[in-house]
């Protein structure tokens, strides 16, 4: 099984709508250029004010590269990100998602 494209969505700004046109500007493109294959975003752990934006985003991508995935990960150490590339790549039918990794929420205060 091909493996997922793993994109990252690091070091983005505080600022909630700061944090949306970085990601915007310098993640989207490389994003869209994965087009083709199933890609999981990996976002640092932030308060609650990025949850709709992150996932709308994630939602979106998603809709845009059918039937390629896309979801994302909120945090996570390495064996974290792992184990969630190995779930992903046994569920076929799951795309659109943020998932919270070692304890984070999709947006942690």
């Amino acid at each position: 099984m091909k493996a997922l494209v793993r994109i990252a969505a690091r070091g983005l700004p505080t600022a909630p709508l700061d944090a949306a046109a970085a990601f915007h500007a310098r993640v989207l493109p490389q994003a869209r250029r994965a087009t083709g294959s199933d890609m999981l975003l990996l976002f640092d752990p932030a308060d609650h004010s990025h949850e709709t934006w992150r996932r709308g985003a994630v939602e979106e991508l998603a809709r845009e590269a059918a039937p390629c995935r896309v979801n994302g990960a909120v945090g996570g150490s390495a064996d974290g990100v792992e184990s969630l590339c190995d779930y992903l790549n046994n569920a076929p039918g799951v795309t659109g998602q943020v998932f919270a990794l070692d304890g984070n929420s999709p947006a942690d205060d």
